[in-house]
């Protein structure tokens, strides 16, 4: 199986394809797409789209997880968000995935087996439950594979495909 985790955003997704093959999970490919600040929002969200279809054309993942929209104090924000996340998980079903969602609080219980745990903590033991070959410089990415590996844990006790 091949997740595509997302965590979204259009100044910065984290994109991550992660594998389970024998029991064991292996990062594919992961990446943050940025948009430019100066454009208007549309357009940020057809870049978005347009680069993550090229990367499941390539990758052709399974399934797509995502995080729960967590509601903020900007309002603009949390909409523009919620834009986002229609527009992946259109995308993703178009392909023909399955989707999931995911809130911050099971992601941090999947990852550390603690709900309260830190971002540090988070990217800490994405760390040591899989290989990384190359650096990961913003959280957006570790966010990603974190949703991704969430959704292999939950796969196994869901019968998630």
């Amino acid at each position: 199986m091949k997740v595509l985790g997302i965590d979204p955003g259009y100044d910065r997704m984290g994109v991550a394809i992660i594998k389970k093959q024998s029991g064991k999970e292996t990062v594919l490919f992961s990446t943050c797409l940025s948009t430019n600040s100066k454009d208007n929002f549309s357009d940020r969200l057809l870049s978005l789209g347009l680069d993550l279809e090229k990367i499941i054309k390539k990758w052709k993942p399974n399934s797509l997880s995502t995080e729960k929209l967590f509601i903020t104090n900007n309002q603009k924000t949390a909409t523009n968000i919620a834009e986002v996340r229609g527009m992946v998980s259109y995308i993703a079903r178009k392909a023909g995935m399955t989707v999931a969602e995911y809130t911050p609080l099971q992601i941090k219980m999947a990852v550390t087996g603690y709900g309260k745990a830190t971002k540090n903590q988070v990217t800490d033991m994405i760390g040591k439950l899989v290989k990384l070959d190359k650096k990961i410089r913003l959280d957006d990415e570790y966010d990603a594979i974190g949703i991704a590996l969430t959704h292999l844990a939950c796969a196994k006790y869901n019968a998630i495909k």
